[in-house]
């Protein structure tokens, strides 16, 4: 290869922002990992985070992409590390990465977290990322179908359990705030593209998440749904198990920087990989 084609190629795979064009190519990045999410989850992470979505261009699509989603300043996190198969092993989710933490670093964002696959926990341990817990997610088969509802959610409660706001996520995920301070509860539903996801769940007690989940799954009782959980939770995952859902994948909760643990055992369901 001559200079010119090295640099050639260097700037066809030069990592740039995606935009709404570029859905349909990241969409089928995700079909073809077997992951969950639908266009409206996509566009939801543009939203969220206009100047945190990225790509790898090669032959005119995106081939590869990483998104950063920012909790405040506080924390921000690091998802859809995705790369198509045919372009596999040439750096570009290390680019990605990579480009996402230096982004995190410029904006004084002090934590930076993720789940890992066990195919990438290795990728991040190299930029200093270190584990924190397993996450699981867990499957109960059937129909996937979800009807439209109302959703409250209590953003008190939510960043009690985090340790920092997830406001303008959770608004984009349907829910309206709860105009109950009180409120000890909430769970939030959505479409998938492989099933409905159960979450995010925060609950006080186990009886709560009981009492909570039980009409949102006997109202669809042939729909099959994901339900992502910490397994430090042991209460999430008997109640998960009783449920009829059963493990099906097993991640790695990740993070950089100083320590910023979730309150696991008030977190009866996560918001999704991509998401935290």
């Amino acid at each position: 290869m001559t200079k010119t084609e090295a640099s050639e190629q260097r700037k066809c795979s030069d990592v740039r922002s995606l935009h709404s064009t570029d859905l349909a190519d990241a969409l089928e990045l995700s079909r073809l990992a077997g992951w969950n999410q639908t266009g409206a989850d996509w566009r939801r992470l543009l939203v969220l985070s206009p100047v945190g979505c990225w790509g790898v261009e090669e032959n005119g699509r995106v081939v590869a992409t990483a998104t950063l989603v920012r909790y405040d300043c506080h924390c921000a996190w690091v998802g859809m590390v995705l790369t198509h198969p045919h372009w596999r092993g040439r750096g570009f989710a290390r680019r990605l990465v990579g480009h996402a933490v230096a982004v995190a670093r410029n904006l004084g964002i002090a934590t930076i977290k993720l789940d890992a696959t066990s195919q990438g926990q290795s990728l991040y341990e190299s930029f200093g990322f270190t584990p924190e817990q397993g996450v699981e997610r867990w499957e109960r088969p059937g129909t996937s179908v979800l009807s439209e509802c109302v959703q409250n959610y209590s953003l008190a409660m939510d960043q009690a359990a985090y340790g920092y706001s997830r406001a303008e996520l959770l608004q984009s995920l349907g829910g309206e705030k709860s105009l109950d301070n009180c409120a000890d509860s909430y769970v939030l539903t959505r479409p998938g593209a492989i099933r409905p996801y159960l979450g995010p769940c925060i609950a006080q007690t186990s009886k709560t998440a009981r009492q909570l989940l039980t009409p949102v799954l006997d109202a669809l009782p042939g729909s099959g749904w994901f339900w992502d959980l910490f397994t430090e939770n042991r209460n999430a995952i008997v109640l998960a198990s009783s449920m009829g859902f059963k493990p099906v994948r097993r991640l790695v909760r990740m993070s950089m920087g100083p320590r910023m643990r979730e309150k696991e055992q008030k977190v009866y369901a996560l918001a999704g990989f991509e998401f935290g």
